[in-house]
């Protein structure tokens, strides 16, 4: 099994994961990046967004959601059920920090992250 993905750099509106851009948000799973990813309501988060990571094979013990630079993206209530009964940890943060900690937990390899790029 080859390591998680590494998050190399962000900044506003750019990520860089084992050494390739994504200009466009992105969802990380152990087993390599979901590039495009794109929200049925634009700053927000609902569980049929979060398909990916709840239909994984092997479902991630945490889930690690960039809120955007500013934090303008929330957790809708049904994400928040979805996840609960899944069994996944939700941390929202910043996605700044949201990187650092996707970074810190990433060699568990049972760490996902759903990373909004922009504000």
């Amino acid at each position: 099994m080859s390591s998680p993905p590494t998050i190399d750099d962000y900044r506003f509106g750019r990520i860089e994961i084992d050494h390739r851009p994504y200009t466009q948000d992105v969802i990380i799973l152990p087993s390599g990046v979901l590039p495009h990813w794109w929200r049925q309501e634009g700053h927000v988060l609902h569980a049929a967004d979060l398909e990916a990571i709840l239909e994984a094979p092997t479902k991630p013990r945490t889930l690690i959601v960039g809120l955007g630079a500013y934090s303008r993206m929330r957790v809708a209530a049904d994400a928040r059920q979805a996840l609960e009964e899944a069994g996944i940890e939700l941390v929202t943060l910043s996605t700044g920090r949201a990187v650092e900690e996707y970074n810190a937990l990433r060699q568990q390899g049972d760490v996902a992250a759903a990373l909004h790029l922009t504000c």
